[in-house]
Formats: C-alpha cells, structure tokens, sequence
C-alpha cells in the first residue's frame, strides 16, 4: 500500500483537478435544480482527498531519497516533448500546504459565499488554482512551471474578476492579468534562451549545466533578469506590485489562497532558479535592491490604508521581498521558511478580516471599532496571526528571521537593519488595524454585529492551533537552532523591534478624521503613502503615456501614410480608367499601331542607354 501510494504521487494535482472538471455541470448551468452546493461538496471530497494523499507521502518521505519521475507526453522521431517530477520532502511538503490550506479556504468559502448565485463556479476555479499550485510543487520542469505560472496568471484573473457585473472589479482583474503578463513574457524569454543554450529545461540538468557554464557577463545578466520577472510579478514586487492591491476586488476566500499560496508559488520558483542565478552577481544584486526596496516601501504604504485587506495585501508584498532578499543573498533555507511561517499566518489574517467584512459590509476602518467583544473568535484569530506575522517568541517567524539575520550579523548588518524596520513597522501596522476594528467604540455598523457562522469559524480555529504549534513542528523537523547558538543580541533586537512597534501602535492616537488630515504637511505624507509614492501615476506619465503617443504616431502613420498609398494608387487607376475610356475607338489596326510606336519607343531607349546606337556607322 506504501509503494502504491509512492508510485502514485504524481496523482495528487488530479484529485483538484477532477474535482474542478465535476463541478462545471453545476457551474454552467447544466444541472439547476439541486442548486450550487453539491459542487462545492465533491470539490471540498476530492481536496480531501488530495491532503490525505500528500499528508501520507510527507510523513513517510524522511527517510526516502528525493525521486524523479520523468513523464513522456508526447514522442515521434527525434521529437521528445517530456517533463520531470521531484518527489522530496520539500516538494511533498508544499503540496501538504497548497492542499490544506485550500481545504480550509473551501470550508470558509461555504460561510462566506453561502447566498452567492454562482458558488458552483468559484469552486471550479478553486479546485483549478488548486491543481495549479500543486503541479507547480513537484515540478522539477522549468517549462512546465513557466506554463503554471501562466494558468495562475489566467485563474487570478477569473478569481479577481469573480463578480463582473462591478466595473471596479472588471478592471482591477484587467490590470492583475497584464501586470503579471509582463513578467511571464520576459520569464518566457529566458526559458527559449536556456533551452538553447542549455539543451534542457529539467532542473536537474540545468543545475548540472549551471556548474560548467560558461556566459559572458551580458548574456548571465540578461537571462537572470529575464528569469526574476516573472517570480517578481507573481510576487508583486516592485515594479510590477501594483496589481495585488486592486486584486482584492475579488471574493475574500480567493484573497486567503492568493496572499498565502500564489505569491509562494512564485517565490517558490524563484528558489528552485538560484543556482542559475547564481551565474550573475548583477542579478543577485537585483534581487537583493527589489526585496529591500518593496520590504520596505510596501511596509511604509500599508500604514496609510484604510481599506482593511490593501492593508494586509501590502504587507504580503513587504514579506515576499524579504523572500527576494533572502535569495538574493544565497539563503534559499531561509526563504522557504519564511514562505511556511508567512502562508500560515497570513491565512489566518485574510480569513478574520473577511469575517469583518461579511458582518459589517465594510473594509473601511474608520467605520469599524468595538467588535472584540462580539467577535472573539474572529479577534482571537486576528491576534494570534498578527503575532505569528512578526518576531514574537516563540511563534515561527521569529525563528525564520532569526536564523537569517544570525548569519549576517558580522558580514552584512544592514540585512539586520531591514529585518528590524519591516517587523517593527508590520507590528505597528497590525496594532493600528487590530485597534481601528477591534478596539474602542462600537461605530454604526458594528453596534450588533455577530459572530460568524461555524463554516468560517472552524478554519480560523484550526489555523489558530497551527499557528500556535508551528514552533513545535519545525523543531521536530530540525528546523530550530540549538540554545547555545543563538546570538541573543540578534534576537533581542528582533523581539525589541516588536515590542516597540506594538508600544507605538498602542500610544499612537488613532481619530477617525485621521483618514484625511486638515494638516497640510501631515496629508501630503499620507497621500504620498495612501497612492502608493504615485507609482501609478509615474506610469501613466511614462509608459502608458509612451505607449499612448506611439499608438498615435501608428494610427496616422496607417491612416494617411499606408492608406493614403493604397487609395493613391487606386485613385489613380479609377482616373486613368475614366480618361482612357474616351480615347477608345474600337479599331484594333489603332491598338497595332500604338503598341508598335510604344515598343520602337522603348527599344530605342533601351539601345541608347546600353550604348548600341554608337555603334551604328552613320
């Protein structure tokens, strides 16, 4: 039975798959009459199903060499077209998370989405992102992550734009689909440019070529740029961040799996491509100015929100670029760490913010307060994953930032610095938002708010203990360091970045007018955090106005130069034909004579031009 399940690893992205595939006649109206809900049942069955499947294979994996399974798709004559499969603890491991926590996510999905005319259809969409994710776990193709990344790209866009009848929600999932269309093309580039100059797209064999190449540096600089782009838009990182603020559009389960599963997924292919990265310093150094460039700007952007989750959704954007910073600095253990410690927590944020926002029909938080008291499974929810989000002994990202910036203590103590700032500034930010809703006076819409129903109550609860007991499980994967070698120092100032943040957070006088200040100075800061430094605005001053002025140019270039040819051309026919209808007489002797004076005329060109005619005696 062990074997067979081992075999059959390669499975588990089916189970989501099949399930998605079930649920269509319910999603497109085929089956009415029993309603939506039965899809949601065979969906959440075959999710089951596929977290009871990986959750064996990891327990039994310890002690099992990682294995490769090379899958044939499709070969003729010299035509090979194959992909490989890893199946480690690390692979396992990510398909334990995509699936539990889609579980979760589709049993809060059923409180949430409960009266919602189409709920059939956002479970397809579910089990398909879902089986995405999971493909991209044990994947050991880079073109057949390159070609996930894409159906991710494409279920963002179905998810964020889930209720289209908005326009809102139309042109936020727009702008998520080109953003990361931009990182994908140039991704794309550096897979056509690897398989040339690589001959294979397996990672396997590419990091066996990566140990031999030889690159000039242009060449190394340009594929590791092209090969971050595309983790980079999946990341929201900067340039390409924008678009996870406007994909919160969409429906609060969708925002549970894309703050804590999409954005690892593309974080999770940049780790796999750090050995090719390796062969570039300049791309190293990319990676290490864009994760401390958006840890730090999208930490400072978030404290200007007053939209509950663009609150949240930058600071997953914050904490990918540390996964940047991490990789950038070759400490790919690290990263993946802090993409477990980040899933989790930020989960469990998503998830009691959504609660918020279905009782009290608002993500404002200047129209919130008082709710501790109504919603204590929703606040308790909110704490404890405020806590597992920052250095708070001895939750787990205190031990992912710890190990890390352990490291750098002696050789680059400005990685400390920004660990330091983005915690403190995150725990100042949770203490802002945990007070604006949970605390003070009850405002209008809070006055009588319940607790939600056990459908979404149960998940929060589950992540809770998770949260909780997630130190006890990285110690008994041997993921914690020993007593004696933790630099104290370090883990002072990291727990001490918290407390002040937390103290801050608390001090700070928080008013409801806060949102726009009468103060000059004060709104002046506020907007340039609340838009995001106008980074938006800066585009549509450079790109979008670039791209607008060539289309122009294009236009008329078409319109009077390339049109304006063809009708030339055509007048001229229309006018001839006209005007030599009236010479026309009808006498064929009179055509005779004419192309015989025309071709004596062009014979005699052509001698003299040629030089026959000085040849004549006379």
């Amino acid at each position: 039975m062990n074997q067979f399940l081992f075999s059959t690893s390669w499975f588990v992205p089916f189970y989501s798959l099949f399930g998605a595939i079930l649920t269509l006649p319910w999603g497109i109206g085929i089956i009415q009459r029993t309603g939506p809900r039965p899809a949601a049942y065979i969906n959440l069955f075959t999710t089951i199903l596929a977290f009871a499947h990986s959750l064996f294979l990891f327990k039994n994996i310890w002690d099992r060499e990682p294995e490769k399974l090379l899958v044939t798709w499709f070969k003729a004559a010299d035509l090979d077209l194959s992909f490989s499969l890893e199946i480690s603890a690390v692979s396992i491991g990510a398909t334990v998370l995509i699936t539990g926590l889609s579980l979760l996510a589709q049993v809060y999905a059923l409180g949430y989405m409960e009266k919602d005319w189409s709920l059939a259809r956002f479970f397809a969409l579910l089990g398909f992102f879902e089986a995405a994710l999971s493909v991209l776990a044990i994947s050991d193709s880079l073109f057949v992550s390159y070609a996930l990344l894409e159906v991710l790209t494409l279920s963002t866009y179905l998810l964020v734009g889930f209720w289209y009848a908005q326009p809102l929600v139309v042109t936020a999932a727009r702008d998520a689909f080109w953003t990361k269309r931009v990182g994908d093309l140039l991704l794309l580039m550096g897979v056509v440019t690897l398989s040339t100059v690589a001959g294979s797209l397996n990672f396997s064999d590419l990091y066996e070529w990566a140990q031999t190449a030889n690159l000039s540096p242009i060449t190394s600089a340009l594929l590791g740029l092209a090969l971050i782009a595309g983790p980079a838009g999946k990341c929201a990182q900067f340039p390409l961040h924008l678009w996870l603020d406007e994909a919160m559009e969409g429906p609060n389960p969708a925002s549970v799996m894309r703050n804590s599963l999409v954005v690892a997924g593309g974080a999770y292919l940049l780790y796999k491509l750090q050995p090719l990265l390796a062969l570039s310093p300049v791309a190293l150094n990319t990676l290490v100015v864009m994760g401390a460039v958006t840890a730090i700007g999208a930490t400072l952007v978030s404290l200007a929100q007053i939209d509950i989750k663009r609150s949240l959704s930058h600071s997953t954007s914050a904490y990918m670029g540390l996964v940047f910073l991490a990789v950038g600095l070759q400490q790919g253990g690290v990263a993946l760490m802090l993409l477990l410690t980040h899933a989790i927590a930020k989960a469990l944020l998503f998830m009691s913010s959504g609660s918020v926002i279905l009782t009290t029909q608002s993500q404002d938080l200047t129209e919130m307060g008082g709710l501790w008291s109504r919603m204590p499974a929703t606040t308790t929810a909110f704490v404890v994953g405020s806590a597992g989000m920052v250095t708070l002994l001895p939750l787990g990202s205190f031990w992912a930032m710890l190990s890390w910036a352990d490291g750098f203590v002696n050789t680059s103590p400005w990685v400390i610095g920004v660990l330091i700032l983005v915690n403190g500034l995150t725990a100042l930010n949770l203490t802002r938002v945990f007070r604006l809703v949970f605390w003070g006076k009850p405002q209008q819409k809070t006055r009588r708010t319940p607790e939600v129903a056990w459908q979404m109550a149960l998940p929060m609860v589950i992540l809770t203990v998770l949260t909780l007991l997630l130190p006890l499980m990285l110690q008994q994967w041997y993921l914690l360091p020993d007593w004696e070698s933790i630099n104290w120092y370090v883990a002072l100032a990291l727990f001490t970045s918290t407390i002040v943040g937390v103290g801050v957070g608390c001090t700070v006088y928080l008013h409801k007018a806060w949102s726009r200040s009468r103060i000059l100075a004060w709104r002046f800061l506020q907007d340039l955090l609340g838009y995001d430094f106008y980074i938006d605005r800066v585009y549509f001053v450079t790109v979008v106005s670039a791209v607008a002025l060539l289309s122009k140019i294009s236009a008329w270039s078409d319109r009077y130069l390339v049109d304006g040819l063809v009708n030339l051309v055509g007048f001229a026919t229309i006018l001839g034909g006209q005007t030599l209808k009236y010479s026309i007489s009808g006498q064929s002797q009179g055509y005779m004579l004419t192309i015989l004076a025309v071709v004596s005329v062009l014979g005699f060109f052509i001698s003299w031009s040629s030089g026959l005619l000085d040849k004549l005696p006379f």
